[in-house]
């Protein structure tokens, strides 16, 4: 019975690399990322070029917009290889390896998941404010309260979540509190 408890978590535990392919598949989403950049550039120098202020606004919160999303893309691939797969040796003495790598665990991962996110819909949402102000017809429709509400409900996670992680540091063995909280 312990020879097959012993292959069974073996087993289990290079399960962790059928994570693998997914890691891969998100790098290649990057250069998915990188051709709608490329287009969104473009329409970003046609707004220069013929002087279209609120084009060009919206055009660089375009890419902005992607850049937050190429780098959440990064993020993901990195902490969630190096704490569910393996080490990134080829990273380990490299001058350009970020400082966090290596230091985010799953719950690091979770807040600078949820911050992206803020961040993305606040974009969105600036990018929607804008068009209604260069349409005076245009009225705050449900798509926008959807929005609106939605982002509202990133913040309130995101707030939710440092709060649990807030909490389950401060009932950690040593931090002068018993386990049951007293």
């Amino acid at each position: 019975m312990k020879k097959f408890s012993h292959l069974l978590e073996q087993g289990l535990f290079a399960s962790r690399w059928l994570l693998a392919p997914l890691y891969v598949g998100l790098a290649a989403s990057l250069l998915l990322v990188l051709v709608r950049f490329g287009v969104a550039f473009w329409s970003l120098l046609q707004s220069v070029l013929v002087n279209e202020s609120h084009s060009f606004t919206l055009d660089l919160l375009a890419l902005l917009d992607l850049v937050l999303l190429a780098n959440l893309i990064l993020i993901v691939i990195f902490a969630g290889y190096e704490n569910f797969v393996s080490k990134i040796d080829a990273a380990k003495d490299n001058e350009d390896r970020p400082h966090w790598m290596g230091t985010i665990d799953f719950s690091g991962l979770k807040l600078k998941l949820i911050g992206s996110l803020v961040a993305i819909s606040v974009i969105e949402l600036l990018k929607d404010f804008i068009h209604l102000g260069e349409d005076p017809a245009a009225k705050i429709g449900d798509g926008i309260i959807w929005r609106v509400a939605i982002h509202l409900v990133f913040v309130l996670s995101g707030v939710m979540f440092a709060l649990m992680d807030f909490i389950a540091e401060k009932i950690k063995p040593g931090h002068g509190v018993d386990e049951f909280g007293g």
